[in-house]
């Protein structure tokens, strides 16, 4: 594999390398749905879960294959730099935040550059013309075919963006002025290169549902994009909504983080799971493994506070996890790890029995794609 590095990104400058690494994300992230579905199965996930988390595994899905359209010819001599996909190699092996950036830009003008460019039958046209009339390789058609393919996936939209925002799922109505809702958005995590997700279950007694509410959710979906930040305990997040907006109640907010994604191939990893992977010599496409961490916060009960003289608000206290303080350390109720691997890597896994990874849930993908809990 060609590649240029710095301390912490790799350009992936060679076609092959390239290649591998977008079909490899690929199956990953239909692996990754597989496993919201085995989730499910084991009453970890309500289907409005699945529902929800499957719309975002797609998004990062079709944000990889456009990518992959994007750097199709990479290291190929197309008559002009064109520059080749930056990932982190040593904290998650995703692309860098500034790859979703400067496709979000280029989302904005995918239907100008579109216009200025020949059609795909065109292109093909042209293509035939080159190999049979001239002989030759339409390495600089192949270009632009690449490019059209890619700026014809933006318009499709339903990618994973930078942010986001958020959106609501009405649950059940508890009584005449009181509606629960999940609300549910995400951010690319610019500080570790990971796509995170959130959800929110709140109770809404305001006079209006806060869909509707013209002054309110406009209001909620500022405040909950400035509190996306990984680096924040979700207790503080809840605290800040549950005191910024008097009749919103949150009852239970979860974050999913969906990686790092370790790979012999393509990054640099340190600790038990490099042994792991060397152990296994796993053939290629099978050479990976795929973090995912949700942690979780419940409130435990309401208390009333006293807002002015006359009036008062309800205020949740949240539980934190009560073993050796680290509900005080991590800000959640509860918080779950897990790791999904082909067979050969989860045999070495269970051969080396590396410490730290007893109670970390594994799923383990079989050569059929089917998903098995362990």
């Amino acid at each position: 594999m060609t590649e240029t590095q710095t301390t912490e990104h790799n350009a992936l400058m060679d076609t092959y390398a390239s290649r591998r690494y977008f079909q490899k994300f690929e199956r990953i992230t239909e692996h990754l749905t597989h496993v919201a579905a085995a989730r499910a199965a084991e009453g970890e996930l309500s289907q409005m879960d699945v529902s929800v988390l499957t719309r975002y595994l797609k998004a990062i899905s079709f944000t990889f294959r456009a990518l992959s359209m994007k750097y199709l010819l990479v290291g190929r001599e197309t008559g002009q730099f064109f520059g080749s996909l930056q990932m982190d190699a040593v904290e998650s092996g995703f692309p860098v935040f500034n790859e979703l950036l400067v496709m979000a830009n280029d989302a904005q003008q995918a239907e100008m550059h579109l216009r200025n460019m020949p059609s795909v039958e065109a292109l093909k046209d042209e293509m035939v013309r080159v190999i049979v009339g001239e002989q030759d390789i339409p390495t600089k058609l192949q270009f632009a075919m690449s490019q059209r393919l890619y700026y014809e996936e933006l318009t499709k939209g339903d990618l994973f963006w930078a942010q986001n925002h958020p959106q609501t799922e009405w649950v059940e109505n508890l009584s005449e002025r009181r509606r629960k809702f999940m609300v549910h958005w995400a951010v690319y995590d610019s500080q570790v290169n990971l796509p995170t997700i959130y959800l929110l279950e709140l109770e809404d007694s305001g006079r209006t549902a806060l869909p509707k509410d013209e002054r309110r959710w406009p209001e909620v979906q500022a405040h909950l994009m400035a509190q996306s930040v990984g680096a924040l305990k979700l207790v503080t997040i809840a605290k800040g909504f549950d005191e910024s907006f008097d009749d919103l109640h949150p009852k239970r907010l979860r974050r999913y983080h969906v990686g790092p994604m370790y790979s012999s191939a393509f990054t640099r990893q340190s600790g038990p799971i490099r042994e792991v992977l060397e152990q296994a010599r796993a053939p290629e496409g099978e050479d990976w493994a795929l973090a995912w961490t949700v942690e979780e916060l419940e409130s435990e009960y309401v208390k009333e506070e006293r807002a002015g003289w006359f009036s008062s608000v309800e205020r949740e206290v949240f539980a934190l996890d009560p073993f050796s303080g680290r509900g005080v350390d991590t800000g959640a109720t509860r918080m779950n790890r897990a790791i999904i691997l082909p067979q050969r890597p989860f045999q070495a896994l269970e051969e080396l029995q590396p410490p730290g990874f007893a109670s970390v849930n594994k799923y383990v993908v079989s050569p059929e794609g089917r998903v098995l809990s362990y």
